[in-house]
């Protein structure tokens, strides 16, 4: 296939290939998050074999992929809005799979931990350009159910992961029980090699994918490349990353007084937290990605009024960053201690504990995904509310079959109430995507997946496994830790109950709030 072949503009009419396309871009963000999930069913390993307490698991499952994951997911974004995704996607798609290949070579926390940091850097390129071709490939009557489709890999890949990691880990001890392995790895490690290698493969696949026409499925085309996307990159990469970013805000007026007040507020916080709680690595990688994200928002106000107006400074939006953010708090923490707490509590094997979580879990969720999609869309032809009210019976209903499990002495009740949790807390994600793309302009669909990815991983996983660690560890308890994030369950519904109130509103005004900041 020649070059000029792969990136020809694809009219929306291509129904066909707009599935083909959905089905691949869905099988990548398995393999996103087999990378990212696969510590689940390996940490009680990963924790004995390098001495690690549960806050620095949920440190390295959470926060150390969070941070970087952010901070490369905002200007990743804004290169999905101006340069060619399938290929954004395929570059990124190879740096994860290596990295996640390297964690199998780690001996120590630390090195670990630069390994996870690279696969959060690899991942950031995903959902932002995948939101953005499959909204240029479906109308927006099908919108939500193409990004509940493409969400449902997430879970899909969950899923798989826990009895796939667990069975490599498993067959690998048995066979060198005796010693004598390769590169004298435990199974743990080999269960990393074994996940990334093939998604090196995968990502020729999706270099050559071809590019929907921008906007086309809403009557506003435009070029699918422009002039400058790197360069633009590069400036919205400098606007994030410090000491870089005090360059960029000085030549805003008054824009460096603002940012080193910020700072200072920023690391007031973060002693007063390592102070309290002597996790020095969580609080200071959390302030640097707090403080990244303001000195952007800073610079997109200057440089992007019109961005900056449909999402920074739309209370409708952030009030969805808190409430959507506050639902990927439960579920991150959930899927990922769900796994160690029936080893530890009902001395299941991992392979079979894998099994048995992994595989309902996934089918749960991914259901779960699609039905939450189709009830968004059906439910907001109806009402301008009804993205929002599908996120808020996501939060409320899984309640009382947490408070059992985590409560029962068996693992049989244990294993049947998962994927009901699963099910009922997955409704929400592709009503997220869809409510915040129906917010901004066609041409702002990378940057607002950023946004969602944002929220998601700032509020949600830099902080939710994190806390359940941290509560385990200082009470002995991990069911203490997992109720704990219950608290974030009131947050999400007072926030998107808020949120509806103002839903049709912002809709149907973004063109011309846009237009009065300048937007052409």
């Amino acid at each position: 296939m020649t070059q000029d072949a792969q990136q020809a503009p694809v009219a929306h009419r291509t129904d066909g290939y707009a599935w083909y396309a959905l089905g691949l871009l869905c099988f990548v963000y398995m393999i996103n998050f087999i990378d990212r999930q696969i510590l689940s069913i390996l940490a009680e390993d990963i924790k004995a074999d390098l001495q690690l307490t549960d806050a620095q698991l949920g440190f390295l499952y959470g926060t150390a992929f969070a941070i970087f994951y952010t901070l490369f997911g905002i200007p990743l974004g804004r290169l999905a809005d101006s340069w060619y995704r399938g290929r954004l996607m395929a570059l990124g798609l190879a740096v994860w799979s290596s990295m996640t290949a390297l964690s199998g070579f780690a001996g120590s926390y630390l090195q670990l931990a630069a390994a996870r940091i690279g696969v959060g850097v690899g991942e950031a390129s995903a959902s932002p350009a995948a939101f953005s071709m499959l909204a240029d490939y479906f109308p927006k009557k099908r919108r939500a159910l193409a990004m509940a489709i493409y969400s449902a890999g997430l879970y899909i890949g969950m899923g798989i992961s826990l009895p796939l990691g667990g069975w490599v880990a498993s067959t690998w001890e048995h066979r060198y029980a005796a010693g004598g392995a390769p590169l004298d790895l435990a199974g743990w490690q080999a269960a990393f090699l074994a996940v990334g290698i093939p998604g090196l493969l995968v990502a020729l696949l999706v270099a050559a994918l071809k590019e929907p026409l921008r906007g086309a499925s809403d009557g506003r085309p435009s070029a699918i490349a422009k002039p400058g996307a790197w360069r633009d990159f590069f400036s919205e990469f400098a606007a994030l990353v410090p000491p870089i970013t005090l360059w960029r805000v000085s030549r805003i007026p008054g824009g460096l007084q603002r940012n080193l007040m910020t700072a200072a507020v920023i690391a007031a916080a973060v002693t007063g937290l390592v102070l309290l709680t002597g996790d020095l690595l969580q609080w200071c990688a959390y302030g640097v990605g707090i403080y990244s994200v303001m000195s952007w928002v800073q610079v997109l106000r200057t440089r992007d009024p019109a961005t900056h107006e449909l999402i920074w400074a739309t209370p409708t939006v952030l009030l969805c960053i808190l409430g959507f953010g506050a639902l990927a708090f439960f579920i991150y923490a959930y899927s990922f201690w769900v796994t160690p707490y029936a080893i530890r509590t009902f001395a299941i094997a991992k392979d079979a504990a894998g099994l048995y979580l992994g595989i309902p879990g996934a089918i749960a969720s991914a259901l779960g995904v699609i039905l939450g999609g189709r009830l968004s869309d059906w439910w907001k032809e109806r009402d301008a509310r009804g993205r929002l009210f599908v996120g808020m019976l996501s939060a409320a209903l899984p309640v009382p079959f947490v408070l059992v499990m985590f409560t029962s002495g068996s693992f049989s009740l244990y294993a049947q109430l998962s994927p009901v949790v699963y099910f009922l807390s997955s409704l929400w994600v592709g009503s997220a995507v869809a409510a915040y793309q129906d917010f901004v302009l066609p041409r702002m669909r990378g940057i607002v997946g950023a946004t969602y990815i944002l929220g998601s991983t700032m509020v949600g996983l830099a902080l939710g496994p994190y806390v359940t660690g941290k509560v385990a560890t200082l009470t002995g308890s991990l069911s203490l830790g997992i109720f704990a994030l219950l608290a974030a369950i009131p947050v999400a519904l007072i926030a998107l109950w808020v949120a509806s109130r103002s839903t049709a509103r912002t809709e149907a005004t973004k063109f011309a709030r846009a237009a009065a900041v300048g937007e052409i």
